[in-house]
């Protein structure tokens, strides 16, 4: 497509007013994954081989078929910005936390989860490094299978850093650089491999306040450093599935101004979030989370439309993507497909009113 001009259009001129997207993960098919242990346990840091149902030769091949099927399912729901559903991850950190170089992964540490119980993580045992490519091929797959505006996710470096046993850097500030630097040079190789949006998961900003304000911010801009596309950060409570007791409003979320990203994600459904936060993000477009994952009913469009013009007297409409309130990741496929629909069809609604005004 070019403009009128003659230009290349770019991803956010080819979106409509309040374009939808999920936050990234969407539900895995049961055939393909143990959804029962998926739910029962934390989000694993270390790898989690006994959650995926199918032989290890064919796993590849049956990712690759459940991929598929959730970017139809985001296509038949309608939403303009589509992902991979982060359907060849068992968390949406550990995919790519323990490709890396300098962790040790076989013999784990252990960290304190945001619910307060310990969990398994990776060791680090020597510089953190990226010895190749992670995601890359990933988002080749789902560019090639959409002509839609796509979106890839990584987990942040700050979110990593507390996610692992430091065995090797003086501290977590220097883990969570060391972490930077990876992060970086995936998000680059994700913008070559066709991108249009790359989105930084950072739950543990919101868990971790303290740290996060000592150090994360200068963590998340070194992993934005040099970077080029339009780029956004994920903040959230936790999966509404495992960590069921939550606040009514973020302990870190305007020091995100100071972040380079282009987009901050927040939840909105479930809290009930007072939106006049978002003075405090006016440079930023905010990705609004508009759908509760706390309860497996589908909402009306019209619950949908009422949530998303709550933030019209905080920001303009363009400058609003409309989302899920975190990812699809826990939700029983019809519930998923129900609310991806709501989502889209309550952004209709929205679209109507502007254009009737």
């Amino acid at each position: 497509m070019v403009d009128l001009a003659g230009g290349p259009v770019t991803a956010e001129e080819k979106l409509p007013l309040l374009p939808t997207s999920l936050v990234g993960s969407y539900a895995q098919p049961d055939w393909l994954i143990d959804r029962d242990k998926l739910s029962s346990r934390l989000p694993p840091r270390i790898r989690a081989k006994e959650l995926w149902r199918v032989a290890p030769e064919l796993l590849g091949q049956a990712q690759d078929d459940a991929t598929l099927l959730a970017i139809r399912a985001q296509e038949r729901a309608g939403l303009d910005i589509v992902t991979d559903g982060e359907i060849r991850r068992e968390s949406y950190s550990n995919h790519f936390a323990t490709a890396l170089s300098g962790v040790d992964v076989d013999n784990p540490g252990s960290a304190i989860d945001r619910t307060g119980h310990a969990n398994p993580v990776p060791r680090i045992v020597g510089p953190i490094t990226r010895s190749r490519p992670i995601e890359k091929r990933d988002m080749e797959f789902l560019r090639a299978a959409t002509d839609r505006s796509v979106k890839m996710t990584v987990p942040g470096p700050f979110t990593m850093s507390q996610q692992a046993q430091n065995d090797h850097y003086p501290d977590a500030e220097a883990a969570a650089m060391g972490y930077a630097a990876a992060v970086n040079a995936e998000i680059k190789d994700l913008f070559a491999a066709g991108a249009d949006v790359v989105q930084i998961d950072e739950p543990y900003m919101q868990a971790r306040p303290d740290a996060a304000r000592a150090y994360g911010i200068a963590a998340l801009n070194a992993a934005l450093d040099g970077v080029t596309g339009t780029t956004a950060v994920h903040i959230c409570f936790g999966y509404a599935a495992i960590v069921h007791e939550r606040p009514e409003g973020y302990s870190f979320l305007p020091e995100l101004a100071a972040c380079t990203a282009d987009q901050i994600s927040i939840e909105t459904a479930q809290s009930g979030l007072d939106l006049g936060v978002l003075a405090d993000l006016a440079d930023k477009t905010i990705i609004l989370g508009v759908i509760d994952l706390s309860d497996t009913g589908v909402e009306t469009p019209q619950t949908v439309a009422d949530r998303g013009r709550r933030a019209f007297a905080h920001t303009t409409p363009e400058k609003i993507v409309l989302s899920t309130d975190c990812g699809l990741k826990y939700m029983p496929r019809a519930s998923a497909e129900g609310k991806m629909a709501s989502l889209a069809a309550g952004a209709a609604l929205l679209r109507a009113e502007l254009d009737g005004r």
